[in-house]
């Protein structure tokens, strides 16, 4: 996203140089969002998917404004949807963010075969590169123009499902098996790329995105996974790792800032709605989905608990370590400032 447009600027007649080296207007990511500065995560999250796909350039094609307001939006949500970001803005606006290494983000549907194969080839070489869901699978989605099946618990259904697209399935749970909790968990053998989607239920009968899991590659599968277990469940987000470079005391104080709980921690009884989004370059993706009541994993639980316990705890005190540490070496610089003014006066 780094050097995109997000606004316009004037200058003097004559003074293109100045003009070009000029940076960018960028407006309140909270304006931009139509959001209030206590807005939730969950509300920050619905507003961007709603502006995300109104301006989304599959439905814009050939319009230029369009086109930097979805930059913008994606921009002011790169912000507000990441804690360490949002509160750098709050406390002291762009000036305190670092905006030219954030991850390229892609919606693969939208990209011809030679932008897809070049994106391929960055992916493989290690550039981190997001990408999002499809916006024609989430408008399809919303009008509730899509096939549904039908899932029963503890029965794991296996598919292929191709490129940028999605397979929907929905579920009941009783109030019994929605207070023991649930874990919806989809695998692949063969390495494949997927996203996993809870979507909510809309007035229209519509379904729109509540949650995402993209899919984690680890031994000799990829697999991800949604957990309703009646408490938080914390994830690491995954953050772009570039500014670690260039703080790198910053980069270990705040390696657990990025442990955050799930938007929904939570089901009620009644029907629920889930995908599976191919999110491979090129080809299908193959997948095995399966939802279970938490019922049989008390132990499991209460060590789910415990462990993040632990490391909230951690989190806590390297925070208070950090500010120590700080002030020892702001101390120490101002100690040594004074030996060398000694050494240089005497």
């Amino acid at each position: 996203m780094a050097g995109s447009r997000f606004g316009s600027f004037k200058s003097d007649k004559g003074d293109s140089a100045a003009a070009a080296a000029a940076p960018p207007q960028r407006k309140d990511p909270y304006e931009v969002l139509g959001v209030a500065r206590t807005a939730t995560d969950q509300e920050i999250k619905s507003a961007f998917r709603r502006m995300a796909l109104k301006y989304h350039p599959d439905k814009n094609a050939d319009d230029p404004v369009a086109s930097d307001k979805f930059q913008e939006v994606t921009f002011s949500y790169s912000i507000l949807s990441d804690p360490h970001k949002r509160r750098q803005y709050d406390t002291s606006g762009f000036e305190a963010i670092e905006t030219d290494s954030q991850e390229l983000e892609l919606d693969l549907s939208s990209l011809n075969t030679v932008n897809t194969m070049f994106a391929a080839i960055f992916s493989k070489l290690g550039v981190p590169i997001k990408t999002t869901v499809s916006a024609t699978v989430l408008e399809e989605a919303l009008n509730g123009s899509i096939v549904v099946s039908q899932l029963q618990l503890g029965n794991p259904v296996r598919k292929k499902v191709e490129k940028q697209t999605a397979h929907f399935y929905s579920v009941d749970i009783t109030e019994q098996e929605a207070k023991k909790g649930l874990v919806c968990r989809v695998h692949s053998t063969e390495k494949s790329k997927f996203k996993l989607l809870y979507f909510e239920l809309e007035e229209n009968g519509g379904l729109s995105l509540a949650l995402q899991e993209d899919s984690v590659k680890a031994s000799k599968v990829s697999s991800a996974g949604m957990y309703f277990l009646g408490f938080p469940v914390y994830r690491f987000e995954q953050n772009n790792s570039a500014p670690a470079a260039k703080d790198p005391d910053s980069a270990f104080f705040k390696r657990l800032d990025s442990f955050q709980p799930c938007d929904i921690n939570e089901l009620k009884p009644g029907t629920h709605f889930f995908a599976v989004y191919g999110d491979n370059f090129f080809k299908s993706a193959t997948y095995t989905i399966e939802i279970v009541c938490a019922e049989s994993f008390p132990t499991e639980k209460e060590k789910l608990q415990s462990v993040e316990a632990k490391i909230l705890t951690k989190r806590a005190e390297l925070s208070k370590f950090e500010t120590e540490y700080r002030e020892v070496c702001a101390h120490c610089s101002l100690h040594l400032f004074s030996i060398r003014f000694f050494l240089c006066t005497s």
